[in-house]
């Protein structure tokens, strides 16, 4: 594991402006735990639209979560957000790594993170979540993602490198919390056993199980 950046100990806590049944924020949240980075949330709840008030849009005029201020720079969009946090304050590279071709591996998994995950398990939780009709791709998408997941992860213990970096974060928390959206891990088990080393991670926060949807997860 990377050892906590000496920045955390010298600086202002970063403030994380987010929701808390989001994914993407989650990724973020995980790594400023993994790397012992101080900070603060800012909870908005995009079932009122907070995202689209003129405060936050000025952040991002996008109006997506997260946003995150840090060392007076803000900065958007969850896997970007990663790979700042990971060149700024991960002196050891373990996050993203050096080697070229395990940094390709890592920047592989964001995409396939970014393609999908966000329009697979993360749609079909979004539709369960916020009351919307099915996405009816998500459920091909998914297994075809965790398809090649479980291939990966059936060769070596972590997605892009012998040891966890950003891929592990960026897929984690839309693939733990796909039942919630109807997809099934049970035939999964490879991939189930890499939820439960992502988990044991010093410093792992939990994702948030989404109320109403306990039962499924």
């Amino acid at each position: 594991m990377s050892s906590p950046s000496t920045a955390a100990t010298n600086s202002t806590p970063a403030r994380l402006h987010g929701f808390a049944l989001s994914g993407h924020v989650h990724r973020v949240r995980l790594l400023l735990s993994l790397l012992g980075l101080p900070w603060e949330e800012r909870e908005l709840d995009l079932r009122q639209g907070e995202q689209r008030r003129p405060e936050f849009l000025a952040l991002n005029p996008l109006g997506q979560v997260p946003v995150l201020e840090i060392d007076g720079q803000v900065l958007s969009d969850s896997n970007a957000i990663l790979v700042y946090l990971a060149l700024r304050h991960d002196p050891r590279r373990q996050w993203l790594p050096e080697s070229p071709v395990q940094q390709a591996a890592v920047q592989r998994w964001l995409s396939l993170a970014a393609g999908p995950l966000a329009h697979g398990p993360a749609a079909a939780r979004a539709a369960a979540l916020f009351g919307r009709p099915p996405v009816p791709q998500a459920p091909a998408l998914a297994e075809r993602l965790f398809g090649a997941m479980e291939q990966q992860l059936a060769r070596q213990p972590w997605l892009a490198a012998p040891h966890p970096t950003l891929a592990d974060l960026a897929l984690y928390a839309y693939t733990a919390r796909a039942p919630e959206g109807g997809l099934s891990l049970a035939p999964y088990g490879h991939i189930r056993r890499w939820l439960a080393a992502v988990e044991a991670l010093p410093g792992f926060v939990p994702m948030p199980v989404a109320p109403g949807l306990e039962a499924l997860s």
